[in-house]
């Protein structure tokens, strides 16, 4: 009888939802080595400055990165390579049409792992928030801790 994997690995792009406003989002499988699963699994991964583009109709998630796995040897993987994402045509043809309008971007916002313990990335069709609507933001997230602490008193 196989073992379920746990699905205690969730790697989030805190800044992601501060920066942009968040349009579409898609779930999205990664290429990867053997090194860099392991390294996932271990929650050594980050999603600091990622960001993501389609090239020759491929989507590639560009500077992600994955800590090199402690055990592996010679066949360890370089820490910040381009992955190749993995979704269907239409998927695909909906991300390229919509990034390619002025102010859009394509940004991941989390990395986790599935039941099956596969990687799996969200990915998002984002639009870049200005500083007015950061503060509101944030005026927003200290509005709502406040009133939580009302409740809990």
């Amino acid at each position: 009888m196989k073992e379920k994997i746990s699905n205690s690995i969730q790697i989030k792009n805190k800044r992601a939802t501060f920066d942009y406003e968040l349009i579409d989002t898609y779930t999205a499988g990664i290429v990867l080595t053997g090194t860099e699963i392991k390294s996932i699994r271990l929650g050594k991964a980050s999603l600091v400055d990622t960001y993501c583009l389609v090239e020759r109709g491929e989507l590639w998630v560009k500077n992600m990165y994955i800590a090199e796995y402690f055990y592996g040897t010679y066949n360890n993987h370089v820490a910040r390579r381009d992955r190749k994402l993995l979704l269907n045509k239409k998927e695909l043809k909906k991300i390229d049409s919509a990034a390619k309008n002025v102010g859009f971007t394509i940004i991941p916002v989390r990395l986790f792992l599935n039941d099956r313990g596969l990687a799996k990335l969200v990915i998002a069709v984002a639009k870049g928030k200005r500083e007015y609507d950061k503060r509101e933001s944030i005026r927003d997230r200290d509005d709502k801790r406040e009133i939580d602490r009302a409740f809990k008193h």
